[in-house]
């Protein structure tokens, strides 16, 4: 009897080895699982929270919505640790206080900033309001700040985030041209508002891809994707035109944050 006993402890003893060496490498492969997963700070504003998109969950006065190409990009990316953090309204220097709540080991951070402060609700106010020339000055006043203030806010505010995630990518994207031109309206805006509001979208990109370029972060133009589905295109589906309520005006639908915003975003960085 003695002998058998022997054997079963030896086996037992094999066991327990090779089943510790199991487990040991299961911890081993899930841990390295989990540092290779990608930590994701959204930062900026309506446009990155997702106004117009609906569903915003408990976020207050942000407006964040479960549609936003943020939680898009997140939620198609399994492993991914992400901290939603922006908000509408932000302008630079709102970011750059978001930029403080980054995680610090994040690898990935992504951002829309620049349009508030260009002053776009008083831009498309005026146009809705007044006239063709009111339009257009008031574009024009925009351009002017956009080409001259606007570059040293945005690359203080990219620095600012390369500093509190040195290890990240930093994606800034643009914000899309509005209106197709000559296009299917046939009420609202005239043709010279919405082209001139069309040109200072194009200035904004302008300057936002030389800042983003200067800081070393990858620049993402949306207004590709908009082409055929701006207001006034035969789509038409991923801008709110003038709506209800109000701040989800000239913002993208669920439709535009996912191929308007979501498609590019996964076409530069998968």
């Amino acid at each position: 009897m003695g002998v058998p006993i022997r054997l079963s402890r030896r086996l037992l003893v094999r066991l327990s080895t090779a089943l510790g060496a199991v487990v040991l490498s299961t911890l081993g492969v899930t841990g390295l699982a989990q540092a290779a997963g990608t930590v994701y700070a959204a930062l900026g504003d309506s446009y990155s929270s997702g106004v117009g998109a609906g569903s915003y969950g408990s976020s207050g006065s942000c407006y964040r919505s479960s549609n936003a190409y943020p939680q898009l990009w997140a939620n198609a990316h399994s492993g991914t640790s992400f901290s939603f953090l922006a908000c509408s309204g932000a302008r630079t220097g709102d970011v750059i206080n978001q930029a403080n709540s980054i995680p610090s080991n994040a690898t990935l951070v992504t951002v829309t900033v620049g349009g508030n402060d260009a002053g776009f609700s008083d831009v498309i106010q005026t146009c809705t309001l007044g006239s063709d020339t009111d339009c257009t000055n008031r574009v024009n006043t925009a351009k002017t700040y956009v080409n001259n203030t606007l570059p040293p806010l945005l690359t203080n505010t990219y620095n600012a985030i390369k500093a509190k995630a040195p290890g990240a990518r930093l994606v800034v994207l643009s914000y899309p041209r509005f209106y197709t031109v000559p296009g299917s309206c046939w009420v609202g805006l005239s043709d010279t508002k919405r082209s001139a509001i069309n040109s200072g979208a194009d200035t904004l990109a302008s300057v936002i891809q030389q800042r983003a370029s200067a800081a070393g972060a990858t620049f993402v133009d949306v207004r590709p994707a908009f082409v055929g589905h701006n207001i006034c295109s035969s789509a038409d589906d991923y801008l709110h035109s003038l709506t209800w309520p109000v701040i989800e005006s000239y913002h993208p639908t669920v439709a535009g944050q996912s191929g308007g915003y979501y498609a590019p975003l996964r076409g530069a960085i998968g």
